[in-house]
């Protein structure tokens, strides 16, 4: 019978190693082993969780293959019209049966296969990733459009080329693979380079911690086409150091709140990711203040992995200060840029 492990995984480091490997595109969407046989088909994802009763049509596709006796390692990610949709992946975790299957037509999911880890009776883990990855084309060559062997490269350049991708394209770094290597189950045996983001915003104002004294987070905003200053996320995460220099070079620049943009409040559109930590997703004057609004003319430049619609899904990395930036030049145009290119 088909067996059920833990993912193998991989080891971030910031350049792609040239000698040998083959490279793959990391897929921004759920981690997922399948394992199908006479009993049915298994889902789980990376935590063990069961994602089976969430993906009908990809239960579909894997009771359709020719094996009746595999195990596969690869991602679940929903494309649409507008490119890849990591929020509609999300909302498909939903405990109601009917909506379930609603979105399955809706919004249906595809798995990218890239390893093999079993088939028809032969336990794969051992085998060098050059032959699972035989034995992985084998098995989707004729299977369903939902279900796709992940793309492959020898060639550095165009792997460059996906790590350069947009969000848009659901690509989030590239995962480089040692072609003798075995299928180690829950170790980091792989590397994987992510995609490097940066956009320059207007620190707006900065949260306390929330046990004492002492800057949490800086609240970021961009401009839209109106000229209205929107509140994206934050950036957090701070040595000691930067703590108390933040609050040495900001605490002169604060305002009152009346003289400041989101004295009537401000809000981060709603997120299936819920609230980004680190900050409020919404902010009212009758909610208690437990931030502090500064002058608008500071810029910083901060790295970040996702951008979806108009905020951060995960707290920003502080790069550096901007002074050479005019805060008003801080729109969401740098977005659209990188998603054009």
């Amino acid at each position: 019978m088909a067996i059920l492990v833990d993912p193998m995984l991989a080891r971030l480091t910031s350049e792609l190693p040239r000698d040998g490997f083959l490279y793959e595109p990391k897929w921004d969407g759920f981690r997922c082993v399948v394992a199908r046989d006479r009993d049915g088909v298994r889902m789980v994802s990376r935590h063990g969780r069961p994602f089976t009763r969430y993906f009908p049509e990809l239960e579909e596709a894997f009771n359709a293959l020719g094996d009746d006796d595999v195990t596969l390692d690869g991602e679940i990610v929903i494309h649409t019209e507008h490119g890849s949709d990591f929020a509609a992946l999300l909302s498909r975790l939903h405990p109601a049966e009917s909506r379930v299957r609603r979105l399955s037509a809706e919004t249906p999911g595809r798995f990218i296969a890239f390893d093999a880890i079993w088939r028809g009776g032969h336990d794969l883990r051992t085998a060098p990733f050059r032959t699972r990855r035989a034995q992985l084309i084998d098995v989707t060559a004729n299977a369903s459009v939902r279900l796709v062997a992940t793309p492959q490269t020898h060639d550095v350049g165009e792997a460059m080329g996906w790590l350069a991708a947009p969000d848009g394209a659901g690509i989030d770094g590239v995962v480089a693979k040692d072609p003798d290597a075995p299928y180690e189950p829950g170790r980091r045996s792989m590397i994987k380079v992510k995609t490097r983001r940066t956009l320059d915003a207007v620190v707006a104002g900065y949260r306390w911690m929330m046990e004492r004294h002492a800057i949490g987070s800086l609240l970021l905003g961009l401009y839209d086409d109106d000229g209205s200053l929107r509140h994206i996320g934050v950036a957090s995460s701070f040595s000691e150091a930067a703590r108390a220099r933040f609050l040495d070079e900001l605490s002169p620049s604060a305002l009152p709140l009346g003289e400041h943009p989101w004295a009537e409040g401000f809000l981060i559109s709603p997120s299936p990711l819920g609230r980004l930590k680190g900050a409020a997703g919404r902010w009212t004057p009758d909610m208690a203040m437990d931030w502090v609004p500064i002058r608008l003319d500071r810029v910083c430049e901060v790295e970040y992995d996702r951008f979806d619609g108009d905020r951060l899904r995960h707290p920003a990395r502080f790069l550096r200060w901007r002074p050479d930036r005019d805060p008003e030049s801080c729109t969401f145009d740098q977005l659209r840029e990188v998603e054009r290119r």
